[in-house]
């Protein structure tokens, strides 16, 4: 008897959730106030969309438009990470003129908004990839499941 069913179905639900669940955690922070700021509120939904297309078809496709929003996400989580810093640099320079160097750089990274929050997309990003290598519609790997 194979495990893969019960680990793919596993990752599924896991990633459902932390869809979800960033998804409500933007929208309390109100992380809507610039364009940048939206490419997140808008690639989680599109997720869970082709999660959805994916769980009503039996085809591939589903899956392939999934591995190519999986890697957007990682990418967004990447730049994030970079607004996220540059911002917190900005302020920390702003508000302290005579900080420098290190101190100002350890300043950003502790800065009001938090630089490092946006690698949250790049864990999902890889989640939802994890979820589709090998998978049973995407063929070249033989398995006895292909429901999930």
């Amino acid at each position: 008897m194979s495990v893969e069913p019960f680990f793919r179905k596993a990752l599924l639900g896991i990633l459902v959730l932390v869809l979800v669940g960033t998804e409500i955690e933007l929208i309390l922070l109100k992380h809507y106030e610039d364009v940048w700021q939206l490419v997140p509120m808008v690639l989680l939904p599109v997720s869970l969309v082709v999660l959805t297309w994916h769980g009503l078809s039996a085809g591939s496709a589903a899956l392939k438009a999934l591995r190519v929003v999986m890697v957007l996400l990682a990418l967004s989580g990447g730049v994030g990470v970079i607004q996220h810093y540059r911002t917190n640099l900005l302020d920390a320079s702003e508000s302290n003129p005579s900080l420098a160097g290190t101190e100002l750089y350890l300043e950003a990274l502790e800065g009001s908004i938090p630089a490092l929050a946006p690698g949250t997309m790049l864990q999902i990003g890889l989640l939802g990839l994890l979820f589709t290598y090998r998978h049973p519609r995407l063929g070249g790997h033989t398995s006895r499941s292909t429901t999930v």
